[in-house]
């Protein structure tokens, strides 16, 4: 966060820079006013694309491993340009290598599920897969010890996380 602050006034003074080599090279021909106002359109510019390519940033910094089973998009009225380009505000990813399977119950496997928002820590949540039936529960210590005993919720067709814990 502090390194994207400092880069955003960077930016600003390279844009109001440009401006200024502009303005002499053209003796004095620039409005008084473009030289702030470049540097407020530089800045304001630097922080759209740092959020707009948070996502992309993100996944490209994934340890080998970790596959992303679903992104959560959405759009705002304050970011208008959000209707033209949804922006990626969330990510859940899950750690394949670490995927464990239960003996007594061979259909189960327990994961481990990253959630990942922008400007949030990261989210470490265990999860229990159900592959015959694409369900998922909550992991607790009873049902760990006994899977048929959990609250099973269906997963939603969007994500891929049946596929990559279950190694379709």
């Amino acid at each position: 966060m502090f390194v994207e602050l400092i880069a955003t006034f960077v930016a600003g003074l390279g844009a109001a820079g440009v401006v200024l080599l502009i303005n002499l090279a053209t003796r004095d021909l620039l409005p008084r006013w473009a030289m702030p106002a470049a540097a407020g359109a530089g800045m304001i510019g630097l922080a759209v694309a740092l959020e707009m390519t948070w996502a992309s940033r993100t996944i490209e910094g994934l340890p080998q491993g970790v596959a992303v089973a679903d992104t959560v998009s959405e759009s705002a009225w304050y970011r208008p340009w959000t209707y033209l380009w949804p922006q990626t505000t969330r990510i859940m990813a899950i750690d394949t290598d670490t995927v464990r399977k239960n003996e007594a119950a061979p259909d189960t496997r327990l994961i481990e599920v990253y959630l990942l928002a922008r400007w949030q820590p990261t989210q470490r949540v265990p999860q229990l897969i159900d592959c015959a039936t694409g369900a998922r529960a909550d992991v607790t210590d009873i049902t760990l010890a006994d899977p048929a005993a959990a609250n099973w919720r269906p997963v939603t067709a969007a994500g891929d996380i049946v596929r990559l814990a279950c190694g379709e």
